[in-house]
């Protein structure tokens, strides 16, 4: 069995999931990959089932009864490889915004040192193709504001493209994970570091999707902005434990 897992979220991605399928079984290390589809009318869960014939040992699939929320699919995504005893565990979008060819670097960087790797667009300056100039400049303020409210030094706070180490996912309680949208990200990053995780980040190049539709929404943005700032108020009334370099919790 593989020590890793790609975890992809599907809604309405009939035309990329077969080819996403195919680049990331197709690397040259060995990683398995899981979608969880919510139920996408579209067939996306039915032409995963038709693809296992061919991946039997390497291709899963988590279906659920409808569109519950991103981050309540990388929850249930999490839940599945930690029951199944993978280390690493890398989340991505199925729309080919984040290149499944990067995906032996952030599995290398956690192997090596790191316990969260971050496939960053702002790293090394915007590192983004094809979106409108609004949309990469409500993304990078986006991330400027998170790193002013958290103190969190991360450049790219709500990007999807991520590696965690087991440990981490061990420690932070997926239980209390507050948020659905993509604020999911930030809170996920936040917990990582308040808990004294490494959290490194890598330059990508994020391309936006050609097929399909976007899932972004004014909900989305919504619960991003003023997430945070409950994010951070919580976190003072929370005792964090901190994480030593063997990754054992110490007081």
């Amino acid at each position: 069995m593989s020590e890793r897992l790609v975890i992809v979220p599907t809604y309405n991605e009939i035309e990329n999931i077969s080819r996403v399928v195919d680049v990331v079984l197709g690397l040259p290390i060995k990683v398995h990959l899981l979608i969880v589809d919510d139920n996408s009318p579209d067939g996306t869960g039915e032409r995963i089932k038709a693809l296992q014939s061919k991946h039997t040992k390497s291709l899963h699939l988590i279906e659920r009864p409808g569109k519950l929320g991103l981050g309540t699919a990388y929850i249930e995504g999490f839940r599945w490889a930690m029951e199944k005893g993978y280390l690493y565990i890398c989340e991505m979008d199925a729309d080919f915004s984040h290149n499944p060819n990067d995906l032996p670097r952030l599995f290398e960087s956690c192997e090596k040192s790191a316990d969260v790797t971050i496939g960053s667009r702002y790293i090394s300056g915007v590192n983004v193709v094809n979106w409108p100039m609004s949309r990469v400049l409500i993304s990078y303020f986006a991330s400027v504001y998170v790193r002013l409210i958290t103190r969190m030094k991360v450049r790219d706070a709500t990007a999807g493209f991520v590696c965690y180490r087991r440990e981490v996912l061990d420690v932070i309680n997926l239980e209390k994970i507050k948020f659905k949208g993509y604020a999911f990200q930030i809170e996920m990053k936040f917990k990582a570091w308040k808990y004294g995780f490494n959290v490194v980040e890598l330059p990508i190049i994020f391309t936006d999707r050609k097929e399909g539709t976007s899932k972004m929404s004014g909900k989305i943005v919504s619960e991003a902005i003023f997430g945070v700032i409950g994010l951070k108020i919580r976190s003072w009334f929370k005792n964090y434990k901190r994480v030593d370099t063997s990754k054992k919790i110490i007081s």
